[in-house]
């Protein structure tokens, strides 16, 4: 027997609330298990600080989504002044209309170093729902207060921050009327395909905004997923409101903002930081452990060979790597 169009649909409308079941269901544990685990947090914090170097190690072993943004001069910096990570989820400790409990803080302290005055670095993640169907991570750039001739970002953070703060002083265009870049706003896209080729510091994160969704938005689009889930609920079809026509208007703006964006794959970072460096760090720590005692057994192996082929031969000088210890 045939399936009607009708009978489709209503299957697609199905899997649809489904899925948004499933993601209350995340958002719950995240919720709980954040509230739970935060004296927790508190605890490690306190032990871990009498570890001489505990988060450089840490840092050491990130995951990928993290170290293949790691340049070596950024290494001098997370390895030799890194002191400490948090990690807040700051929509649960200050709820707000149309927060999320994946909306994150990152805060980075420093101590005192060649490269920039800031002990401390905090960037801010929030999590939005867009009217275009947009879920994920938004944020505004956090600048670096860089002592002369350190800027590891060549000046894309600063000038980021810059052309955020224009944008926002700028009026929005209403309706399909495309928007203009501002002064800074062209400055920086210029500065970005000039230095296309070059390597990025893993300091440009602090640059990363993503998708322009407001807080506003957000709420708007909260309301109208709500209402278009009592629908479904109720066995009532749901429009699609054209979201094609959306997304071809929104497009163009969208690309703009994209190739103004100095570290596009900010929001990957903050999760994996959030979600896995954070919560995951006395494995990081040991896995450095590990790793520094494996060396050192292949340092002692390569002396006993040399000083079998060589008695006289003065025995090698361990490394002394980047936070200070010796391998």
């Amino acid at each position: 027997m045939a399936v009607t169009a009708e009978e489709v649909l209503a299957t697609y409308d199905s899997l649809a609330e489904i899925e948004a079941e499933f993601d209350d269901v995340e958002t719950e544990i995240i919720r709980h298990q954040y509230t739970l685990s935060k004296d927790l947090y508190v605890k490690r914090a306190q032990i871990v600080a009498k570890i001489e170097h505990f988060w450089p190690l840490v840092f050491e072993q990130a995951p990928m989504d993290i170290d293949e943004f790691i340049q070596p001069s950024d290494s001098q910096i997370i390895l030799g002044a890194l002191k400490s990570i948090d990690v807040k989820r700051f929509e649960i400790d200050t709820p707000v209309e149309g927060g999320d409990p994946r909306s994150v803080s990152i805060r980075f302290e420093f101590e005192e170093n060649d490269h920039f005055e800031n002990k401390v670095l905090e960037k801010k993640f929030w999590w939005r729902h867009g009217k275009d169907g947009f879920v994920g991570y938004v944020s505004e750039p956090v600048d670096i207060k860089w002592k002369a001739g350190k800027d590891l970002t060549n000046g894309l953070l600063s000038l980021a921050k810059a052309a955020w703060e224009e944008e926002k002083a700028t009026p929005k265009k209403e309706g399909k009327e495309k928007k203009e870049l501002t002064p800074k706003q062209k400055e920086l896209k210029e500065k970005l395909e000039a230095e296309a080729t070059g390597a990025e510091s893993f300091f440009c994160f602090f640059g990363y905004i993503g998708e322009r969704v407001s807080a506003e938005e957000n709420i708007e689009a909260l309301k109208k997923e709500a209402e278009d889930r009592k629908k479904r609920q109720a066995g009532e079809e749901v429009e699609d409101d054209d979201e094609e026509m959306k997304e071809d208007e929104n497009e163009e703006d969208w690309e703009d903002e994209e190739d103004l964006d100095i570290f596009p794959q900010g929001d990957t970072v903050a999760m994996a930081i959030a979600d896995d460096l954070w919560p995951n760090a006395l494995k990081y720590f040991t896995q450095a452990q590990e790793s520094d005692d494996l060396s050192d057994d292949e340092d002692d192996e390569s002396e006993d060979d040399e000083e079998e082929e060589d008695g006289d031969k003065p025995n090698k000088k361990h490394k002394a790597c980047a936070h200070g210890c010796k391998h």
